[in-house]
């Protein structure tokens, strides 16, 4: 759903919206720029420690690509630029004439966050949906691994259940990047959690 929850998990990717907590290690707001982005879990030498240092970025961590994709994040183009090129050459064949990260940034802002700061969701029918998109079901949120869907949690995938066919749901990844994932979609970072694989039926 795009909220920050404080759990023991770290997730396969870390992603950053500018800062999010005061000098107190308090989260103060959901997010501080449009920039929303993100990254390997390791690049060069780079190590942060303490995390959430006073005016620094907040370092949020995600259980794979697909979960930061739903929470309305995209490739950094620092740690993982092969995947920023790639990502921005999908999106301008679904966008054209919006090149640049400000153009991406500005429109996944609008696909997230409503205009009274809410989140934005639209509807799709589940069996039309590929692989890595989320949908909120009964509150929580699934994903869709095949001809199934897969609920998440912090810590991993935990029940499976076939698609409904004919079914509409709704949908929380953002509009492009659902778009973008039926482009095919592979990156250096894991699209899922191996828990997708060995979740309960």
């Amino acid at each position: 759903m795009g909220d920050l929850i404080a759990v023991p998990e770290r997730g396969l990717v870390y992603g950053n919206r500018g800062c999010l907590h005061d000098a107190h290690g308090e989260i103060r707001r959901s997010w501080a720029v449009k920039r929303w982005i993100a990254c390997r879990l390791q690049f060069r030498d780079w190590h942060r420690t303490p995390l959430m240092q006073p005016g620094r970025y907040t370092e949020l961590f995600f259980l794979d690509e697909a979960t930061a994709f739903a929470a309305g994040h995209r490739p950094c183009a620092l740690c993982r630029r092969a995947d920023y090129d790639a990502f921005t050459a999908v999106w301008a064949e679904l966008h054209p004439g919006e090149g640049g990260a400000d153009a991406v940034d500005a429109r996944l802002h609008g696909e997230r966050v409503a205009a009274g700061g809410g989140r934005v969701l639209h509807e799709a029918r589940a069996d039309e949906l590929t692989d890595g998109v989320f949908v909120l079901r009964d509150g929580a949120p699934w994903v869709v691994v095949g001809p199934e869907l897969v609920r998440w949690t912090p810590g991993g995938y935990v029940d499976r259940m076939p698609r409904p066919v004919g079914e509409p749901a709704a949908v929380l990844t953002p509009r492009s990047l659902v778009a973008l994932l039926a482009s095919g979609w592979e990156s250096v970072v894991p699209l899922l959690h191996p828990s997708a694989a060995g979740a309960r039926r």
